[in-house]
């Protein structure tokens, strides 16, 4: 009999200690026994205390080959599993919430302006503008308004489109280069975890 099993690279899991083959890996056995596997206990819990846990690809092996010894199981997903487990529903409190968002909005945006500014300090693009202008109409103006107020819209039209995402508003589907980041360092996270649980469970059997 053939078994195939897909596992998952992140697992979060709220109340349950009992975590069933189901919960962190997708099964495809056949409609004999498709529902057994889905419902076959793989890994406990041994804390009531949020925490990380580390479940290795072979755990579910041993677990799939204990019900079924003539089984043959492969797997076409990650070969490592993390667990992270909470007792109880987190309550997020939204004054706290909003509080954070502001102030990260905060911290970007001056963040934001004042690397504008120094670029625009650094290649004295003022000069630029006035000799822009100088050579169009042949007038030395300090501040050209013909000049600068477009440039400023255009620059806050460019990161619009730039970032693809303005309230419900997206010129395409495809992720924002924020979401880009996210997701590079999500992965990056996980991947470092893995391998601090992973490094952590062959000290502790030496």
């Amino acid at each position: 009999m053939d078994i195939y099993i897909k596992p998952m690279e992140k697992v979060q899991m709220v109340g349950r200690k009992i975590i069933y083959l189901s919960d962190v890996a997708e099964v495809y056995a056949g409609d004999s026994c498709q529902g057994a596997l889905e419902k076959l206990p793989v890994f406990q819990v041994p804390e009531n205390t949020e925490n990380m846990y580390l479940i290795s690809v072979l755990e579910l092996v041993q677990a799939i080959t204990a019900l079924y010894p003539k089984a043959t199981v492969s797997n076409v997903g990650e070969s490592d599993i993390l667990l992270s487990y909470a007792p109880y529903p987190k309550k997020e409190n939204k004054l706290i919430l909003w509080s954070k968002i502001l102030f990260v909005s905060a911290v970007l945006f001056c963040g934001a302006a004042t690397t504008i500014m120094c670029f625009h300090s650094d290649t004295q693009l003022p000069l630029i503008f006035q000799n822009y202008y100088a050579m169009a109409y042949g007038e030395n103006t300090e501040l050209p308004k013909l000049v600068t107020i477009p440039y400023s819209i255009g620059l806050v039209v460019g990161i619009l489109v730039f970032f693809n995402h303005f309230s419900k508003f997206a010129l395409s589907k495809d992720p924002t280069p924020i979401e880009v980041e996210m997701t590079t360092y999500e992965k990056e996270t996980i991947t470092s975890t893995i391998e601090q649980l992973g490094r952590k469970k062959r000290e502790e059997k030496q």
